[in-house]
């Protein structure tokens, strides 16, 4: 078997990565297989996965995706596809609708429902990202009277967050043709402290089903503090009697 100078094969560059290991020496290349799937033999998919492993772990800990980005100098979206892979719930498919909520809250996964909800439909990223901050009590979706909660966002003057008047009549109407023609709308999503509920997601549905006079909601509530949930449950435990409780 003959050999060639690596001088006349290699790029400069490569072939300087190359001397960082052998130089001097005759090495064999052997030919390549085809049924491999690329970056297999170089080790460099095994070195994906376990970065990947290691985004993911740290993301499930609370580093924020930002961090994350500044860490592992990825973008954004790069990032945001390693934490919220669906492959790693490759038996739930993921969509904005309260069916999607309730199979990934029976396989104890219904934060991880929630975090992809806020990061595309919600478009309500630093919600997602404040609510990884601690270890929080998650109720699966339970009907709840809507008279129970308040809007904290809307046109009149006295919301938290007050919007166009004319964008938020323009939303409602079109949001109530929605909620006509499909029973299968996300449900609420609604903080608990302090003896009190926060409407945190959902207040254009929640004054949709005041218009079309629907008394129940299907919510999900979510908790911080062992001492509220456990007010929680004396007050209110009726409701999600039948719910899983997961903490993450």
């Amino acid at each position: 078997m003959g050999y060639r100078n690596a001088q006349e094969i290699f790029p400069e560059g490569l072939l300087k990565q190359i001397q960082r290991y052998v130089s001097g020496e005759t090495i064999y290349i052997p030919a390549r297989e085809e049924r491999k799937g690329w970056g297999e033999t170089s080790g460099y998919q095994r070195y994906i996965r376990e970065r990947n492993e290691e985004i993911r772990s740290a993301f499930a800990k609370g580093q924020s995706i930002e961090e994350l980005m500044e860490k592992y100098a990825l973008s954004y979206d790069s990032i945001k596809r390693i934490v919220y892979n669906r492959r790693e719930t490759a038996m739930l498919k993921y969509s904005a609708t309260l069916s999607s909520a309730k199979a990934y809250a029976e396989a104890g996964k219904l934060d991880a429902w929630i975090h992809l909800y806020l990061n595309e439909e919600g478009r309500n990223i630093p919600f997602s990202d404040g609510l990884k901050l601690f270890d929080r009590y998650y109720f699966s979706p339970a009907q709840f009277p809507i008279r129970l909660f308040t809007r904290c966002t809307g046109p009149e003057p006295e919301m938290k967050y007050r919007v166009d008047k004319d964008w938020w009549e323009h939303r409602i109407a079109e949001l109530e043709k929605s909620v006509k023609a499909d029973d299968d709308m996300p449900p609420l999503i609604v903080h608990y402290a302090d003896g009190a509920f926060e409407l945190n997601d959902g207040n254009h549905r929640h004054k949709v089903y005041e218009n079309l006079g629907i008394e129940k909601a299907w919510v999900i509530i979510w908790i911080t503090e062992e001492a509220e949930r456990d007010d929680f449950m004396e007050k209110y435990g009726e409701y999600v009697k039948e719910c899983k409780v997961i903490r993450r």
